[in-house]
């Protein structure tokens, strides 16, 4: 299939934004059509204004408003006739995340036989009831499609490929309004099209309103999935048959680490606030369900982590679908007690601290240290508990807004919880300075050594690790050459209702030798992994990397 997109974006008096969607359109080279479904003064002129042919910008005007399902489909009839083979949905209030939009169209190029579409990351503006909302209708889709596979059905920012899509809403019935996007998605897909999802940050701007209609549109939503379903029904034997093959997609840690986590934390500290730790535990069982069906490749990695540790240390477990899901049990405890760290309701009597006369006689010193850490156990216990012990000031390193947001929403129960987290995307001159000035004032930095760089130059390592190959991130080692600082390796692993805290030195200065520096930065972190190993043998359901870590960053 050849690929030639364009852009179609409906707009029912959505005019405060559109300008700027427009322009990060045509940024792209993206011809893009406007389609005005039926707006009223001014939003009816300033869309007029907005015409303007000779610079790929075409204005289509539904003199009755139609619905958006309607406009879209005007827009893929128009795209049609104008020679394009794809169609990007975007909505014109702004609130998609336009830097997503080569992902989509790569994604795109790469499938055109697919329908690629944004699965919404939330931030603080969603509203809770539109997010229940999309939950009900998930839930809907899997029953409807008899899979997993889509994720999202109501992200209006994807890209079609146009002649399936004309195709089956000519041959069948789809709801021309609100109830649009998540049917015609649903048809496709019963005829063997694929879906591939891909995280879009989501925004919902001050100045938006919404021409979702409470009463009718849930009635015709409600219409919506009961010809689905009954659809489904009719349709059992052939939507198994015909079941699209998921296509497979290189994905980076960092997308996967994104995926819905916020939404679930904002539950779980809402039910924790109200309810309690123990309660806490049991209500968020139906969260880990849901995102241990809905995780392929998550479900996969944890699957692929028990194969490498069983395999390594010949253990006579048996790795099966329930082993993994214990695993993300095991994730869901870790995040309340988080929470519980921060609330108080972890103390220090809880803490078991390994060879604490040494750790004491560090702290005392007075230096700086730089601490390599990992996403083995629950660091965010030392950290908590660092704030309530005469311990010296624990600065971490993030990589993600994910991790930032998280810890926005501890603030809201403990302020301290917001307190040194530094946010780093690449490591620049003027972080380095910050760090080197925090290392100087006596405080520990964080630094997990076991992620592949974000964005920059990748500079990892690989390293034999539970039997295979692992890239590890030569960041920490090559920071500590530049601080001249002690380096320690320290975890949190829970036995138990305690925690212990697990501290070893790995040297006391990294030295990297110019003419063998590769060479070197290999022995600490040989050093390093070696120290993994040996807990994750001890404490194997507290792996909390979730993600194909043997391939991740190559």
């Amino acid at each position: 299939m050849s690929f030639s997109p364009c852009a179609i974006v409906p707009s029912c008096n959505h005019y405060f934004s559109i300008q700027d969607v427009v322009s990060k359109l045509r940024d792209h080279n993206l011809f893009v059509l406007i389609i005005d479904d039926g707006s009223v003064e001014p939003a009816k002129t300033f869309l007029e204004r907005l015409h303007n042919p000779s610079e790929n910008v075409y204005v289509h005007r539904l003199e009755e408003n139609k619905g958006k399902g309607s406009a879209v489909l005007a827009g893929f009839k128009l795209a049609n006739a104008f020679g394009y083979t794809h169609g990007i949905q975007v909505d014109a209030d702004g609130q998609h995340d336009m830097k997503a939009l080569p992902t989509l169209l790569g994604l795109a190029k790469k499938y055109p036989g697919c329908l690629i579409s944004g699965q919404r990351v939330y931030d603080d503006t969603v509203p809770f009831s539109r997010m229940i909302g999309c939950w009900l209708t998930h839930i809907w889709v899997w029953i409807e499609t008899l899979s997993f596979q889509i994720s999202d059905s109501m992200c209006g920012y994807r890209v079609y490929p146009l002649l399936p899509s004309l195709k089956v809403a000519e041959e069948e019935y789809i709801g021309r309004r609100m109830d649009f996007d998540t049917e015609i998605m649903v048809r496709l897909y019963w005829r063997a099209i694929p879906v591939i999802m891909t995280p879009v940050r989501v925004t919902y701007p001050r100045n938006n309103f919404s021409n979702f209609h409470v009463f009718l549109d849930n009635w015709r939503i409600t219409k919506m999935h009961t010809r689905l379903v009954l659809g489904m029904l009719c349709r059992f034997p052939k939507i198994i048959k015909n079941h699209p093959e998921e296509t497979e997609i290189a994905t980076h840690w960092i997308e996967l680490e994104e995926r819905g986590m916020y939404l679930g934390l904002r539950f779980v500290a809402f039910i924790y606030r109200v309810m309690g730790r123990r309660v806490c535990i049991y209500l968020i069982q139906p969260i880990l369900l849901f995102f241990f069906l809905t995780g392929r490749k998550q479900r996969a990695a944890s699957l692929k982590y028990w194969r490498q540790i069983t395999s390594f240390y010949g253990l006579r477990e048996n790795v099966s679908l329930k082993r993994s899901f214990m695993h993300f049990r095991s994730f869901g405890q870790m995040a309340v007690d988080k929470f519980a760290a921060w609330m108080g309701d972890i103390t220090l009597d809880d803490l078991i601290i390994q060879d604490e006369e040494k750790f004491d006689q560090i702290v005392k010193s007075g230096k700086g240290v730089l601490l390599l850490v990992s996403h083995l156990g629950n660091i965010e216990i030392c950290r908590a508990l660092s704030r309530k012990r005469d311990t010296a000031k624990i600065t971490v390193l993030v990589h993600t807004k994910h991790a930032l947001r998280f810890n926005q929403i501890l603030s809201c129960y403990n302020p301290d919880a917001s307190l040194d987290m530094v946010q780093v995307s690449e490591m620049g001159p003027s972080t380095a300075i910050e760090l080197q000035e925090r290392l100087e004032r006596g405080e520990w930095v964080a630094i997990a050594g076991d992620r592949s760089p974000v964005f920059g130059q990748k500079r990892v390592t690989n390293m034999q690790f539970l039997g295979a190959e692992a890239p590890f991130s030569e960041g920490a080692i090559v920071l500590a050459s530049i601080f001249k600082v002690p380096v320690y390796m320290m975890l949190c692993m829970k036995e138990e209702n305690k925690f212990r805290m697990i501290f070893e030195k790995l040297t006391e200065q990294v030295i990297l030798p110019r003419k063998d520096q590769t060479n070197s930065i290999s022995k600490y972190l040989k050093s390093y992994t070696d120290f993994l190993e040996r807990n994750c043998k001890k404490y194997p359901d507290q792996w909390y990397n979730f993600f194909d870590f043997w391939t991740s960053g190559k």
